[in-house]
């Protein structure tokens, strides 16, 4: 009864490995395929009925599309947020709707909250850590903890001052040049949610800049993105990380200036 029961369910279509099903048929090559589906997340052998998709492929793809919608409009758990300590702070923004409509008021605080982390945070950290709720509330929520963690213990052994960890609500990456600037942080380094794609809602990026500051291009940061389970492991990103900062102290640049 029970097999009877368990087989009359239909799997989760959205679940990574759906996509590894091929959907084309009597393909010239099969295990060519195979192979090209392991190498990738794209939408590939999936077939074709006449000149549209297969219902199955197009169930997966409004899926996704799901999964990405609710990534960007659920908010981060700040239980976490409280349990691990973080100096808690938000940008101009006042709701979800308008951190989506007005990116630019996501990259500024208002000059009562700079003077307050100024007061109540560490000044002249050799790292700063900053986390950003950005496009993807599921992100933190699922790699913060791992990744935090790995990255405490690294800078520990390498005898860093670490400064007091913010958390940021609404907020775009330009908040780290603000938060480097007031707290003259020697290294910053953000962790955030990415713009959600149709491959996980999951990912978390890491933007690094040696002394941030709002007057250098974009191009001061180094990247360490596709952060989740199924991409880069946050416990393998947060060793990176630390790696990442060690070069970045002693090369003393970052971005497409640090040659590595």
């Amino acid at each position: 009864m029970r097999e009877k029961e368990e087989a009359g369910f239909v799997r989760d279509i959205s679940q990574p490995e759906i996509k590894d099903k091929i959907l084309i048929e009597s393909p010239q090559s099969l295990e060519m395929v195979k192979r090209l589906k392991k190498s990738t997340n794209a939408r590939l052998g999936v077939g074709r009925a006449g000149d549209r998709y297969k219902t199955e492929t197009l169930l997966k793809f409004r899926a996704d599309h799901a999964i990405a919608q609710d990534a960007i409009w659920t908010d981060i758990d700040e239980t976490l947020i409280d349990e691990m300590g973080f100096y808690k702070v938000q940008t101009l923004v006042q709701d979800k709707e308008e951190y989506v409509r007005r990116p630019d008021r996501g990259r500024v605080f208002s000059s009562e909250t700079m003077e307050a982390m100024k007061r109540d945070c560490i000044h002249d950290p050799d790292v700063q850590i900053v986390v950003a709720d950005g496009l993807s509330g599921f992100a933190i929520n699922a790699n913060l903890k791992d990744i935090y963690a790995i990255m405490m213990d690294g800078f520990a052994e390498k005898g860093y001052r670490v400064g007091t960890p913010i958390f940021v609500r609404y907020s775009r990456v330009a908040t780290m040049d603000k938060i480097s600037e007031a707290l003259g942080a020697t290294v910053t380094i953000q962790l955030i949610g990415e713009r959600p794609g149709l491959a996980t809602g999951e990912s978390m990026s890491v933007y690094m800049a040696y002394k941030a500051s709002s007057q250098k291009p974009e191009s001061q940061r180094t990247v360490v993105s596709n952060i989740y389970q199924q991409g880069i492991p946050p416990l393998e990103a947060g060793a990176q990380v630390v790696h990442l900062t060690e070069v970045l102290m002693r090369e003393k640049k970052s971005g497409v200036e640090l040659k590595i």
